[in-house]
């Protein structure tokens, strides 16, 4: 089963920081156990050590040299006595022999290491029945003679065995257990202030990188945002800061050079439809002599000559003029209630295209008029057909239809279709597939007017190759219905 990840980083912080504090209180918590339950057992184990030394040193004197069962017994049974509140019990072994005594059994390890030693000897165990219990072996030496230290001289080889149980300091530990598990409950409750102040302080300034971004984003270079602070977060409001100052100077550098490549085709253009309106007006009248027989040939080709170089400089003129005017947003739209197939007929007898030698028709079999700006939309139309016949093979395909929402034409050719590498780049301005061609018949526009005037329709314009071959443009339309008429879709 995937668990599943918070994805929101307040979300995310405050969970680390509850984690954290669990931890460190779980850490806290079995170090400070550790160290009470060895503390309350060794103070017991030390207690009663001291306490049975004392006792045997008291008693002991009064054992017979070579005591019977009987005197091990009752020396047993007084030290039993004076355990008092303790409650231990007591055995007595001679040289390694049976215990005598009520104490319960004794580990082998235990007894043999008191036995191979003089030292006192105890160890923990636990127990089914009993529980735990501390176990203490305690050699009996005879009094130093010389001194008359009591247990300083030696040995008797009896060995004092005794039997402890720890229920009271296992229910000491119990408690503590409890009492941590019970602190543990309000401590995280308590941790979640912290750790809501600590993401609420951490989230602020992201919050604000992010509002900022999204200003960049949409056009307000000159935001900025206040550094506070000499943290990681305090460096990057900073580079944010200079990141914002370079888009900003960038982006001004950018629109002056572009509103200053506008201006300059703009001027250039206007500057070049005077003294070229004068030219085609001259090769207008040589081109009549030209054909009347009037100029000797060679005169005569380059009359033919420089007319159609000056009318594609003409026709490059009027492009640069009609691009510039809609990238000064300057382009209006003047909508007029027509007929999609006269629009489309018109379009094909002002440029003498034959039909269907060169173009053939796919229109609704009923008319349909439609509300749009007659010329722009001949325009697009006259840029595909001709591209089409130029780049593709006739003939080519204009197959329009219409519905309740929109107008879609489409405009396709029988050629090789548009290489991938250059299908992005269509309607770029003055793009070029072969770079090799220094010189093309179009002025490199068209495809950039088309889509401009489809975009001023708030309409698409797009290329696609055919999966038989050919390329495809795409031009759909949001349908305006003519003023007084209803707009019927293909039958």
């Amino acid at each position: 089963m995937k668990l599943a990840v918070p994805r929101s980083l307040r979300t995310r912080l405050i969970v680390a920081f509850l984690v954290v504090s669990a931890l460190s209180a779980l850490i806290t918590a079995a170090l400070t156990f550790r160290q009470a339950r060895n503390g309350i057992l060794d103070r017991t184990q030390n207690t009663v050590v001291h306490d049975l030394r004392l006792q045997i040193d008291s008693l002991a004197p009064n054992l017979p040299t070579d005591p019977t069962d009987t005197d091990l017994r009752n020396f047993s049974l007084q030290l039993d006595r004076a355990g008092g509140a303790r409650g231990w019990h007591t055995a007595v072994s001679r040289a390694g022999g049976p215990l005598i005594g009520t104490a319960g059994p004794v580990g082998d390890s235990l007894r043999e290491a008191v036995h191979d030693s003089r030292a006192t000897f105890y160890e923990r165990v636990g127990r089914a029945a009993e529980g735990p219990q501390l176990l203490i072996g305690m050699p009996i030496a005879y009094d130093n003679q010389s001194t008359g230290a009591k247990g300083t001289g030696r040995a008797s080889g009896l060995v004092v065995y005794a039997v402890l149980s720890l229920r009271a300091e296992r229910a000491d530990i119990s408690a503590l257990v409890t009492a941590a598990w019970a602190g543990a409950g309000p401590a995280l409750a308590l941790a979640v202030v912290p750790a809501l102040l600590a993401a609420r302080r951490v989230l602020r300034p992201v919050r604000q990188l992010r509002t900022a971004a999204e200003k960049i984003t949409s056009g307000a270079l000159d935001t900025r945002l206040d550094v506070t602070g000499g943290d990681e977060l305090a460096e990057l409001t900073g580079t944010f800061n200079t990141m914002a100052s370079a888009l900003e100077r960038d982006d001004a550098e950018l629109r002056r050079m572009e509103a200053n490549a506008r201006r300059f085709a703009a001027d250039v253009s206007h500057e070049l439809r005077t003294p070229l309106a004068a030219m085609a007006a001259v090769t207008d009248v040589l081109d009549e002599d030209a054909r009347s027989g009037d100029l000797p040939p060679d005169t005569a080709d380059a009359v033919q000559l420089i007319s159609d170089e000056t009318r594609k400089l003409a026709r490059m003129v009027e492009d640069l003029m009609e691009i510039s005017r809609f990238d000064a947003g300057a382009a209006a739209l003047h909508l007029d209630d027509v007929s999609l197939r006269t629009l489309v007929h018109k379009t094909l007898d002002l440029r003498g295209w034959r039909e269907p030698e060169e173009v053939t028709t796919e229109l609704p079999a009923q008319d349909v008029r439609i509300r749009i700006d007659a010329r722009r939309i001949d325009v697009v139309l006259a840029n595909l057909i001709a591209n089409a016949l130029r780049h593709g093979a006739a003939p080519v395909t204009v197959r329009a239809s219409a519905t309740g929402a929109t107008l879609v034409i489409e405009v396709a050719d029988r050629g090789p279709g548009i290489p991938d590498d250059v299908l992005p780049h269509v309607f770029d301005r003055f793009y070029k597939a072969d770079t090799a061609r220094a010189r093309s018949e179009g002025s490199g526009l068209g495809l950039a007017i088309a889509r401009e005037n489809v975009r001023l329709h708030h309409g698409t314009l797009t290329a696609a190759n055919l999966p038989g071959g050919g390329a495809v443009f795409t031009v759909t339309l949001p349908s305006r219905p003519a003023q007084g008429d209803s707009q019927e879709g293909p039958s």
